[in-house]
């Protein structure tokens, strides 16, 4: 069924209270229930295991991913099965979007604790406390929410912007409600089926899951002698490397450098093939490409200058060098160069993003703006205009309190947040893209002028900018498709919250449980964040760039200051190319420089990926064909059953490790 909308001439010249009217005589569903006591607890739930997912994901790639369709399509299909089994009703379309607004919400949690919060403790080395965490970013969310509010009545009520990935989200479970059923149902068993494999694959190459299967359940060490669980190697050439150190064959090296030391490794990341698929051939590409920019022409060629070198930790013992020293040493710098350069321009590139704020309505008067007809069901804007100084308060308090930035940075910090939010908040509406990672950095150096001593003075005054924008730009995403359903925008908001706290509360016990896991002793250290399985490039980038802030360029080897400088103008030329081609020009330079940070396995596995979903539907390009329906509409189903089934047995292999 084709949603109704005004059109371009009835957004144009009818006042808010004219569209207000229209909307609630044309749309508004009336009493269909919509957050109840199941869509609750089903989005409660469903967000605490999508967001689990989306931090396992986020840590490895620093890729966000979004929770929201498989959230609807996940609600849809339990809940259609309970039905036919005459256990419980039909989720209403209502329910089930307000379910996957809280899933969203949740999901989108783990953005801090992959980017600014890991890197705050990596660079202070202090472990903070998980309550802290939990209150900071709650405080954060939900005055982002409140910032919303207002917004809402201005950006979807009267100027009736897109919002792209909302409106999709609409028009999918407008799909499944109204005709399209059997299609919402294709994709849930293609989805579960991908996830089932992917468990049972991912469970044979873990060390934890194989452990418990063969020692404790089938008792192996008794009766067959086994001291050793056995598992699939993840990195298949790992077999190459055991049959090289026993037959004498030859060992890759580049400019006399170990592959391994180098991190060029081939793994079988089944969650790295679905991140590609979603990405696309062009993104992974230009990952690929940044990655073998990176560890096989410049880290070697810097291994042979000695601007990358062993080192002598703390500790007294010898670090090895290893693509962590890599990245560390020499590669971060022009890939954050490159990312943040890269991210400005295209930012610049969009002046509707700030004109658009401050346009008039071109509407004729022909009645009051005011509009009353919807007050029973909006979110009243006193909750806003009391809410917003309370939380502006307890967020600049526990910024203090919790992480030792002064009382006056926090307070400074606060206005420049609004500002960007706003901006954040309209980018999301015309383009669903959300800047957070550019716009905090205005926060970052504008803090670091401030005071370049203390990195965390910059680090968490912009982390709040980027939870507060986050969450008031994904609120009004997912009140999107609300809007075009009929739903009441005030459940949909309580719905959010809601989410805020599914997502803290999943979110950090993991946190601590897969990157932060106690010692012999019992005692946590940072050191454990950052591994070859979990890179942390989000977090990694935070810290290059309060690093560099606090030590100026000063401190770093001269081959990396012309290597900032260089991938600072092929960063520009490459987003010039992009802006006057129109997104035609296949390179992106954030990707070029996120696959500096990531493990080259990781790219590599990636790339494949996306060139299988890529290959497949150019070959499988016509609607209607079952190639086209699994490998073009099935893209996303599959995708995220890759990444559910991989993300939950590695989530479960690491708690088992730390139970047996």
């Amino acid at each position: 069924m084709a949603l109704q909308q005004l059109s371009d001439e009835q957004i144009r010249t009818w006042t808010r209270a004219q569209k207000d009217e229209w909307w609630f005589a044309n749309i508004y569903r009336g009493d269909m229930a919509q957050l109840t006591i199941r869509s609750a607890f089903t989005g409660f739930l469903l967000g605490g295991i999508l967001s689990a997912t989306a931090l396992y994901i986020g840590a490895k790639t620093g890729i966000t991913i979004g929770v929201g369709l498989t959230s609807v399509i996940l609600a849809f299909a339990i809940f259609k099965i309970l039905a036919n089994l005459g256990l419980a009703k039909d989720f209403t379309i209502l329910e089930n979007n307000c379910t996957q607004s809280i899933a969203t919400a949740a999901g989108y949690m783990t953005m801090p604790l992959n980017t600014v919060l890991s890197a705050y403790m990596l660079i202070s080395g202090t472990v903070v406390s998980w309550w802290h965490l939990v209150v900071w970013m709650s405080i954060c969310s939900i005055l982002g929410v409140l910032v919303a509010f207002p917004m809402k009545r201005r950006f979807i009520n009267e100027d009736q912007l897109p919002f792209p990935e909302g409106r999709a989200c609409g028009v999918v479970l407008d799909a499944v409600y109204t005709g399209e059923a059997a299609s919402g149902m294709y994709k849930a068993r293609l989805m579960a089926f991908t996830a089932m494999w992917t468990a049972i694959y991912q469970m044979i190459t873990s060390d934890g899951w194989m452990k418990f299967i063969q020692f404790k359940i089938l008792r192996m060490d008794k009766w067959a002698g086994m001291t050793e669980a056995w598992h699939f190697q993840e990195r298949v050439d790992s077999y190459y490397y055991a049959a090289a150190v026993k037959y004498d064959m030859l060992i890759p090296k580049i400019l006399g450098t170990d592959f391994r030391a180098l991190g060029l490794r081939f793994t079988m990341d089944a969650a790295m093939l679905g991140v590609g698929g979603l990405m696309g051939i062009r993104v992974a590409s230009s990952v690929l490409l940044g990655t073998i920019i990176n560890f096989v022409f410049l880290a070697p060629w810097m291994i042979q200058r000695g601007d990358i070198v062993e080192r002598i930790a703390p500790s007294g013992k010898l670090v090895p060098i290893s693509r962590t020293e890599i990245v560390n040493q020499w590669g971060l710098w022009w890939a954050v160069s490159m990312m943040v350069v890269a991210s400005f321009i295209s930012l610049a590139a969009k002046p509707e993003l700030f004109t658009s704020l401050f346009k008039k309505s071109d509407t004729k008067k022909v009645a009051d703006q005011t509009s009353t007809v919807l007050d029973h069901i909006e979110v009243p804007l006193i909750i806003s205009y009391i809410g917003i100084p309370v939380f502006s308060i307890l967020a600049a308090w526990t910024t203090h309190e919790f992480f030792g930035v002064p009382w006056l940075m926090s307070i400074i910090t606060l206005p420049l947040v609004f500002i960007l939010t706003i901006i954040c908040a309209n980018a999301m509406a015309l383009t669903s893209w959300t800047p957070t990672g550019t716009l905090s950095k205005i926060t970052q150096f504008s803090m670091g002028a401030i005071d370049s001593t203390n990195p965390a003075n910059n680090l968490i005054p912009a982390g709040m900018t980027a939870e507060v924008a986050s969450n008031a730009s994904n609120l009004l995403s997912d009140i999107k498709p609300g809007y075009m359903l009929g739903a009441k925008p005030r459940q949909q908001a309580i719905g959010h919250i809601i989410g805020i706290f599914s997502g803290a509360l999943a979110c950090v016990p993991l946190y601590f449980l897969l990157f932060l896991p106690p010692d012999a002793d019992g005692i946590r250290s940072t050191a454990t964040i950052v591994s070859d399985k979990f890179a942390f490039p989000g977090a990694m980038q935070w810290k290059g760039v309060a690093e560099l802030i606090a030590k100026g360029f000063s401190s770093l080897p001269a081959s990396a200051i012309t290597g900032i400088i260089v991938a600072a103008v092929a960063a520009t030329i490459i987003e010039l190319a992009r802006i006057f081609t129109k997104g035609r020009f296949p390179l992106s330079a954030v990707s070029i420089g996120l696959g500096v940070i990531l493990p080259p396995e990781s790219c590599l596995a990636m790339w494949i990926g996306a060139a299988i979903f890529w290959w497949m539907g150019r070959k499988n390009s016509t609607p209607g064909s079952k190639g086209h329906d699994f490998w073009v509409e099935g893209c996303e189903p599959i995708c995220a059953g890759l990444i559910s089934g991989a993300a939950l047995i590695g989530i479960g292999n690491a708690i088992i490790n730390v139970l047996i």
